[in-house]
């Protein structure tokens, strides 16, 4: 049976939730020269990497896709993917793919959790996180722990919105905190790993995640994109700053 015909399979008998596209982004300030002969070679040969790399891994995690697909359909009824609108390469907003991790009426848990906990409110502006999320389901805190939450954005990176080795995809909302550095984000495809998640996830301030971003998009290599995939198996196995 052939990938396509999985992805296919996949997605005609999963229900997707979707939320609401934000405002577009207003693209403005100073951008990277991405002009030249090199770059697009190099930028080729990264695509190239990333539709091999990416078919062959999502051939390996079928068999857990089809687990996980199963258990939330059984256990927690309701759309199997979560859908988010991220913020692309060249700032093209594009949907995000995600096993759903959350209750189905998460927006109404966290208002109601927020507004009795004023910690937890402080925590929620400052980083956009909870380590104690009330929304969370019983599988949805192992599936981030492991990070196989984000085994369906094989299928972005198929797609050509996300790359396997990137900044982390942001929301409109987050722009701002990326202030004239936000052309660095928007030079390169947003990844499913990178700098920041083999830096400590979560446990890194937002600031420390913007700088990995420009360096990233800076520096970035194939072969740094190989250091970092295989640095991702060790993080994602010890569950370093996932939450």
């Amino acid at each position: 049976m052939s990938t396509h015909l999985n992805l296919r399979t996949i997605m005609a008998t999963a229900k997707v939730v979707e939320i609401p596209p934000p405002p577009a982004p207003q693209l403005e300030g100073p951008q990277p020269d991405l002009a030249g002969g090199d770059w697009v070679k190099a930028d080729r040969k990264k695509r190239a990497f990333d539709l091999v790399a990416a078919s062959l891994l999502l051939l390996l995690f079928l068999p857990a896709i089809a687990v996980i697909m199963t258990v939330l359909a059984i256990c927690h009824p309701g759309p199997i993917f979560f859908s988010h609108t991220r913020i692309g390469r060249d700032g093209k907003p594009f949907k995000c793919l995600k096993f759903r991790s959350m209750c189905v009426n998460a927006d109404d848990v966290l208002a109601a959790h927020l507004k009795a906990n004023p910690d937890d409110l402080r925590e929620w502006v400052l980083t956009q996180k909870l380590r104690n999320d009330p929304r969370i389901l019983p599988i949805g805190s192992f599936l981030r722990k492991s990070s196989l939450d984000e085994l369906p954005q094989l299928i972005n990176v198929l797609m050509g919105h996300m790359s396997l080795v990137g900044p982390r995809p942001i929301t409109a909302a987050e722009i701002a905190n990326y202030g004239d550095k936000f052309c660095h984000y928007m030079s390169v495809r947003p990844g499913v790993s990178g700098l920041w998640q083999i830096s400590g996830r979560s446990d890194t301030s937002y600031d420390e995640r913007v700088a990995l971003d420009v360096q990233y998009a800076r520096h970035n290599s194939i072969w740094g994109d190989v250091k970092i995939l295989l640095r991702t198996v060790g993080v994602v196995l010890r569950g370093r700053g996932a939450y």
